[in-house]
């Protein structure tokens, strides 16, 4: 599908990051760019050959030595002529080029529009495009990796090569309905109930990565909530491998959210280590506490610490009853050290229990596979898809209606119409049918010079 290009101006960006660096590039997109290098650099470069060359001024002296490339349309990062002037990355150089380029009648870029217009000329698909802004903001291998198959299109393909699927099955019903005077049985000509269910499971199977994927994106938010004294604190600091927060046998040491960001096996973890839960006159104590509550309505999962050498008392009774409901909950009995056991894990009603020793890091591992475990995290090698919210959204929906049309296999127009529906569905992962204010909403996100 060509859609039509949102504009035909010349646009520029510097697209390196901010700051002192050897090299720095601008990026140019638009229409007839040839006369624009002639104009820039004296000469129109040989097309994607790196050639060395003055950047000028208006009047015709250098502002800058650098290479010069010259990708003409449609063979281009956009579809359109791309410039790139990759001169040295002095922050004063960079907007020195940038003024000129603007002076030649480029505008200043915005957020995401050199993807946007590589998605407008057909150049990617909308998942390809997410997929750009999910590389650059990776923060494991893991997720960089599957950013970089989304980006590739693996995960466009899966969606297409199960789309044209469905788009058979609704030419038979179609038919089947257009001419109702052939004898025809449908349901065992086309094999219309085992087509549909194989749709139905790998749709599934589709979802459970991508939703795998998501996990990879966004990590799992993971706050530590119980009495002042449990070890908080000494098992963020396992966690991260470091001392990040105060220990101290203080209790109230920790006043505030402390936030730290680890992974295990690629998965980004969010922790937050947060104030004692208790009564207090202090303060600035309970501007802390009630920070705690906030964050723990926020949570993926709580990890519900206990002192296991004193065990559950009233006060923990009073916390419980003030847990958000819906939040998996772990119940950590730390300091077993202390209480004379050994770690170990126990499935409890409501959740998982594990007895561990923040300070020693007897069962840790033990900590981080239940983690996992409730994450939902199954390692799918490079099978995983670095899919967004609106991906699960749109496969949510199109199962739905897969769903419903199994159960109306023998009332053929209320199928075709949940056919109809899955498809649009998934239409909207790749942009096949995306509203321009969804466009917008993608695209905003983006980087200057992306």
């Amino acid at each position: 599908m060509v859609r039509p290009s949102l504009q035909s101006d010349v646009i520029a960006a510097i697209a390196t990051a901010p700051g002192r660096g050897g090299i720095g590039v601008i990026r140019v997109s638009g229409p007839d760019l040839a006369s624009f290098s002639q104009a820039l650099t004296g000469r129109v470069p040989k097309p994607r050959h790196a050639s060395l060359a003055n950047f000028l001024d208006a009047d015709a002296q250098p502002l800058d030595q650098g290479l010069l490339l010259y990708f003409p349309a449609p063979h281009s990062y956009t579809g359109e002529d791309v410039l790139e002037l990759q001169g040295h990355g002095g922050p004063v150089v960079m907007q020195l080029l940038l003024e000129r380029c603007l002076a030649l009648g480029a505008r200043l870029a915005e957020p995401g529009e050199f993807t946007r217009r590589a998605f407008l000329n057909d150049r990617l698909d909308l998942a390809q495009a997410e997929g750009v802004i999910d590389l650059i903001d990776a923060t494991t291998t893991a997720a960089a990796r599957s950013a970089v198959r989304s980006l590739s299109g693996r995960f466009s393909r899966e969606i297409h090569a199960w789309r044209d699927r469905l788009v058979d099955l609704r030419m038979l019903v179609e038919a089947t309905l257009d001419f109702p005077e052939e004898e025809v049985d449908f349901l065992q000509s086309a094999r219309a109930v085992p087509r549909l269910e194989a749709l139905q499971v790998d749709l599934q199977a589709i979802l459970e990565r991508a939703r795998q994927g998501s996990l990879l994106r966004r990590g799992l938010h993971v706050v530590l909530a119980g009495q002042p004294n449990v070890g908080k604190s000494s098992l963020l600091n396992q966690l991260a491998g470091e001392d990040r927060a105060i220990v101290t046998e203080v209790a109230g040491t920790t006043r505030d959210v402390l936030r730290e960001a680890i992974q295990i096996e690629g998965i980004p973890l969010h922790i937050v280590d947060t104030a004692g839960l208790r009564e207090t006159d202090d303060v600035v104590e309970k501007i802390g506490i009630e920070r705690s509550w906030r964050e723990i309505a926020g949570a993926d999962v709580v990890l519900r610490m206990v002192d296991a050498s004193v065990g559950i008392s009233a006060e923990d009774h009073l916390i419980d009853a003030r847990l958000p409901a819906g939040v998996p909950v772990i119940w950590v009995f730390n300091k077993v050290d202390l209480a004379g056991g050994e770690a170990r894990s126990e499935q409890i009603e409501g959740g998982s229990a594990l007895w561990i020793s923040a300070r020693s890091g007897a069962g840790m591992e033990l900590l981080r596979h239940t983690l996992l475990r409730i994450a939902g995290w199954e390692a799918h090698g490079e099978d995983v898809f670095l899919a967004r919210e609106r991906h699960l959204d749109a496969l949510r929906d199109a199962a739905d209606h897969i769903a419903l049309a199994v159960g109306l296999v023998g009332q053929l127009d209320l199928l075709a119409e949940e056919l109809r529906l899955a498809q649009e569905a998934v239409n909207t992962i790749t942009g096949e049918f995306g509203a321009d204010d969804l466009l917008g909403v993608i695209f905003s996100r983006f980087c200057i010079g992306k």
